[in-house]
């Protein structure tokens, strides 16, 4: 957590390439950190929440940085996608919340179109920080990697939603088989 205001302060200040090594270091501990805890088995429900965190708050602040027009980098993040990242996440946080309070579960695994869209919106920083290395290389492949972000956002948004509703329905159908038994 402590590697994105780094980062964000170092773009903003127009270093980019200082803010890619950081990016990296960033990526880099994360990896070591969970192939560490997975090989000495010592994951811990707190790991469990704050490893995603981690990883979420320094998308999300990538997102935000590489969205605002006054920071001096290469490529810009359209405000439109920056937005429904953002609120595909709050919701999925908000449906989390709601649900466990009204069925007490609370194992919500990320399912592996979740992945992919977090995978393809690393590769969208992935490419904003590359313009700042090559940007006409960069400028190429931006298009492509920034519709694929939004189809893969939309679709796991929905992917999300319909897995809510799903569990919702199976929670009321076994409380209703309760309730005649």
């Amino acid at each position: 957590m402590i590697f994105a205001p780094c980062f964000v302060i170092l773009l903003v200040y127009g270093h980019p390439k200082f803010a890619t090594l950081i990016f990296l270091l960033a990526a880099l501990t994360d990896g070591l950190d969970g192939l560490i805890a997975r090989k000495l088995g010592q994951k811990t429900v707190l790991g469990s929440f704050l490893d995603p965190m981690a990883d979420k708050i320094l998308l999300t602040a990538a997102f935000i940085t590489f969205t605002i027009p006054s920071v001096p980098v290469e490529l810009h993040i359209p405000t439109w996608l920056t937005i429904l990242t953002i609120s595909r996440d709050i919701l999925i946080a908000v449906s989390v919340l709601i649900i466990h309070m009204q069925t007490q579960h609370s194992n919500f695994p990320p399912s592996i179109i979740g992945k992919c869209t977090t995978a393809v919106q690393l590769l969208l920083v992935g490419v904003c920080l590359l313009a700042g290395f090559k940007p006409s290389v960069a400028s190429i492949i931006f298009p492509a990697v920034t519709w694929a972000t939004l189809a893969f956002t939309l679709a796991s948004g929905l992917h999300y939603f319909y897995r809510s509703v799903k569990l919702i329905t199976s929670y009321q159908e076994s409380g209703n088989a309760d309730k005649r038994n």
